[in-house]
């Protein structure tokens, strides 16, 4: 696969890379650091987002070249980070999809298990076994050949942080910190990314007064374990330009003694509903809930989007539910497990 990803680069002169609907720090990175690499190799380089950039990720140069519509023309798309269509909607919208699909296309992700498949890309590289795209995209431009400068090995090392927070779950493995060891080699400054992400992450007196009232609102389901907060459009309206409700409190919620997953649920005026799930380390269940709702992400950071007319409480309730049937049945496999070692 890698070869055939490496010919189709070769025979391409403009290329667009692409993220989905729900940018993050892995996607951004991984972007932005094909922007580096590709430029590197002579390729006029665009990039596509459905969507403004969310505040919290601006701290990574290159964000404002993030355009959100895609170029007149171009020879080769690819796709970062994502392998599902459910999570290009304003592509479907605005009718360029199929202008996607009438170009060779690459994706390159590492969520194992999606709803609804990509199924027109010329090349697919997803891996499960890294712990982000960003991390993917090092390993294939080492066996490619291609050059990953110091600001490419910035991106891609913050799209690694971004997905394992910070190297402090269980998506981190021995390879992650060998991967984080070459891109300091090459230049990568994790002090200087960190206080540049925490610059941009201050927020505005509102928004912490409005992250007191989100606190404030929070539910508990399941004895505990689940953490959710629902944010109505009107509040998207206001506070998204500003910052997105989901990060701003979803790290607190999983602070909370006993809580194992929270649930940021975004309810429409026009019916659609999302969910940010997030999962403390020791408790994988963010994908298989977000697949149960036609989502996808990986094991502690995934999410859901719901347009097909069912009313908000029923979705709500639904995903409550079968989190609590998540944790109910993890929880009995770990005493199983216990006990079995134990009589052996």
């Amino acid at each position: 696969m890698q070869e055939k990803i490496k010919q189709l680069v070769s025979e391409a002169q403009k290329i667009v890379v692409v993220q989905a609907d729900n940018p993050d720090a892995d996607s951004l990175g991984s972007a932005l650091a094909l922007e580096h690499i590709l430029g590197d190799l002579g390729k006029d380089v665009y990039m596509y987002c459905g969507v403004d950039m969310p505040t919290y990720l601006r701290y990574l140069s290159g964000w404002d070249r993030v355009l959100g519509e895609l170029p007149s023309n171009f020879d080769l798309s690819i796709i970062v980070d994502a392998s599902t269509y459910t999570l290009f909607d304003q592509l479907e919208k605005s009718g360029q999809f199929s202008r996607l699909k009438s170009k060779p296309c690459v994706v390159l992700d590492h969520h194992g298990t999606v709803e609804k498949p990509i199924d027109f890309a010329a090349a697919m590289l997803v891996d499960s076994t890294v712990a982000s795209t960003g991390e993917l995209l090092f390993h294939l431009s080492n066996q490619n050949g291609w050059q990953i400068s110091t600001e490419a090995a910035e991106h891609i090392m913050s799209s690694i942080l971004g997905d394992t927070q910070g190297l402090m779950n269980s998506l981190t493995q021995a390879s992650t910190y060998r991967t984080m060891a070459d891109l300091t080699d090459l230049g990568a400054n994790r002090a200087q990314l960190e206080e540049l992400r925490r610059e941009y992450s201050k927020m505005p007196e509102v928004i912490y007064t409005y992250k007191g009232t989100l606190i404030g609102r929070t539910e508990f389901a399941a004895s505990g374990a689940i953490a959710h907060v629902t944010v109505p459009q009107e509040e998207i309206n206001e506070y998204s330009p500003l910052y997105n409700p989901g990060p701003l409190v979803q790290f607190d919620m999983l602070q909370v003694k006993d809580v194992r997953l929270s649930i940021v649920f975004k309810h429409y005026d026009d019916g659609h509903v999302t969910g940010a799930i997030r999962a403390n380390n020791g408790t994988p269940l963010a994908a298989k809930l977000a697949e149960h709702l036609g989502g996808g992400g990986h094991d502690y950071a995934s999410g859901f989007k719901i347009g097909d007319g069912r009313p908000f409480n029923e979705v709500k309730s639904e995903c409550l539910r079968y989190a609590t049937e998540l944790l109910t049945n993890f929880g009995q496999e770990n005493t199983d497990e216990t006990l079995q070692h134990t009589d052996s």
